[in-house]
């Protein structure tokens, strides 16, 4: 069985996370949407919030689990069996530091490979920075984020 991880804050998940999970499923047989915890980061949504929305995006998709996690993601893929670490490039910037990473994970775990693929142009200027900042400024995301998602960030705010 082919599973991959796809760890991320995902603090909000934006249309760009979305795309990237919908294009990598022909591709595995399962990929865990793995949502790091990070207790010293005061996020937009808290880590419930934010594992409820991304299920409700996926709740007709079983090929996709909705999981939060804390540690290295390496560890976190051979708990779950995963061979794979999915991640999404956007620019040279996201190159050069996910390079480094996958470099790091496959020192720790040979066995696991990390999996780039690239965002499509329409969605490679999104980023869930940019998405909080838009909100703190009392901007609109609706074409940023999932409708899913849209409503539990409607309702935290």
């Amino acid at each position: 069985m082919k599973i991959a991880v796809f760890p991320g804050s995902f603090d909000p998940f934006t249309l760009a996370h979305k795309d990237l999970v919908d294009r990598a499923l022909p591709l595995f047989d399962k990929i865990y949407i793995a949502i790091g915890v990070n207790s010293s980061k005061k996020g937009l949504l808290d880590f419930e919030t934010r594992k409820k929305a991304i299920a409700a995006v996926y709740k007709d998709e079983s090929k996709v689990v909705v999981e939060t996690f804390s540690g290295l993601t390496v560890d976190y893929c051979k708990k779950v069996n995963a061979r794979y670490i999915l991640r999404g490039l956007r620019n040279s910037t996201d190159l050069d530091f996910e390079n480094a990473i996958a470099q790091n994970n496959l020192v720790l775990a040979p066995e696991i490979e990390t999996f780039f693929l690239l965002s499509k142009a329409d969605k490679s200027y999104i980023s869930s920075t940019i998405v909080r900042d838009i909100l703190l400024h009392g901007g609109s995301v609706e074409t940023l984020v999932p409708r899913e998602v849209l409503t539990f960030i409607n309702s935290q705010l």
